[in-house]
């Protein structure tokens, strides 16, 4: 009677535990974006590890995803287990240690797709350093918040003329205006332009600054 119980009770508990490890199951076959980039690339073109980093650094990968070298080679393995891209061995030598090539199978696509397909890449919205350091400003010095205003726009000229460099290099490989790659470096240089512009305001106004008249602060509610 004991064992049986006993059996009962061990049934029990990994009946309670199967959602539990399904979930993290599902965590851990979660696409994330070294994983959606990867399976771009690689749709392209079939490419080994070292391959693909080059080609991410080439096409200035940090600008616009968080992908490390060490996240690549983690993503390969990871998407190869789950099926999405397929393994095989070449004759070409390899410009590093690996000799397997990877590429992008018809499960791997599909996936991709599906997860391009979510809204949260739609609704969301930066967080950028410098908005918060602008909203704690007023507790800097006078000197420091000038300083670090013409900080901000040394790196918005910087930034302007190495994106436009870019935008040349990538309309001579592509050979026409109607790319992803334009787009998105049009938008960046769009978008630092209008902040450039913003700046040269702030920067002019930034004399008057003055609290608020008006301050309304969060009350807590009286306790009965």
């Amino acid at each position: 009677m004991k064992r049986n119980d006993n059996a009962e009770t061990w049934r029990t508990v990994r009946s309670a535990e199967a959602p539990k490890r399904n979930v993290q199951a599902r965590r851990k076959l979660a696409l994330t974006t070294p994983d959606l980039v990867l399976l771009s690339l690689l749709a392209e073109r079939a490419m080994h590890g070292y391959q693909a980093n080059l080609e991410l650094e080439r096409r200035e990968i940090r600008d616009w995803a968080n992908l490390s070298r060490p996240q690549v080679y983690y993503s390969l393995e990871k998407l190869a287990r789950a099926g999405l891209i397929r393994r095989f061995e070449t004759g070409e030598p390899a410009a590093g240690p690996e000799r397997s090539t990877f590429e992008t199978t018809a499960k791997g696509r599909a996936a991709l797709a599906l997860a391009l397909a979510r809204e949260e890449w739609t609704t969301q919205r930066d967080r950028p350093a410098f908005l918060t350091w602008l909203g704690l400003s007023w507790q800097a010095t006078p000197e420091a918040v000038r300083q670090q205003l013409r900080r901000r726009g040394e790196f918005l000229e910087r930034e302007l003329a190495r994106e436009k460099e870019t935008l040349d290099s990538i309309l001579k490989e592509v050979g026409h205006p109607h790319h992803e790659a334009v787009w998105m470096v049009s938008l960046m240089i769009e978008q630092f332009e209008t902040e450039r512009k913003w700046l040269k305001r702030v920067a002019r106004e930034i004399k008057w600054r003055a609290p608020a008249k008006n301050p309304e602060y969060a009350c807590e509610e009286k306790k009965v």
